[in-house]
């Protein structure tokens, strides 16, 4: 029921959440083409950049029950709510943390999926909420801190971006497809 369209999908959250689905939130069909790109193998371990309210890893979870997909989030209440939209999907190949990138080990991932989550850094207008700082200068800093460990990933590692600006992602990577107006890009780390 919640993974036949967008709008059923966003009835999982109270209205004022969904309401920012259309700024922040993955469209499903996005998340379904990442996951099948992203997933070569059973047990692909996949983490969401700034996931929000889980929208993504809840779809790819659905579309591939074989990868495994990690949400990171900064904000505790969108961690919440994605947990408990967790709980009303019953998927079990999902999982969120509450915390921020520098926290992780970016090796414990095979691949990776990023709707530019920094962007919110540096705009004025659509901000989830005020429970964070921004500034040019933490865009600069959490761009600069995927690319270090996008740079370090081993050869084969996949990359899926969604309106990225792409300041985080290495020459070491090669673009393999585009889809979306070009919004979508598939890479892959040579």
């Amino acid at each position: 029921m919640w993974f036949k369209d967008d709008p059923a999908f966003h009835t999982l959250y109270p209205v004022e959440l969904s309401q920012m689905a259309r700024r922040h939130w993955t469209p499903l069909l996005v998340a379904r083409k990442a996951a099948r790109f992203l997933v070569t193998q059973p047990g692909d371990r996949i983490l969401d950049i700034g996931s929000g309210a889980g929208k993504f890893c809840l779809a790819a979870a659905r579309e591939c029950p074989q990868g495994k997909f990690t949400g990171i989030e900064q904000r505790r209440n969108l961690v919440e709510y994605a947990n408990q939209a967790l709980e009303i999907t019953g998927l079990t190949n999902a999982e969120f943390l509450h915390g921020n990138i520098t926290d992780l080990n970016f090796k414990d991932f095979d691949h990776f999926y990023f709707y530019n989550s920094f962007y919110e850094y540096i705009v004025d207008s659509e901000k989830i909420d005020d429970q964070i700082s921004f500034s040019s200068d933490l865009f600069n800093y959490y761009s600069h801190y995927l690319y270090k460990q996008l740079c370090k990933a081993p050869e084969g590692t996949r990359l899926v971006t969604y309106h990225s600006l792409e300041t985080e992602i290495p020459p070491s990577f090669q673009l393999v497809a585009t889809e979306i107006n070009d919004q979508l890009k598939f890479w892959v780390k040579l």
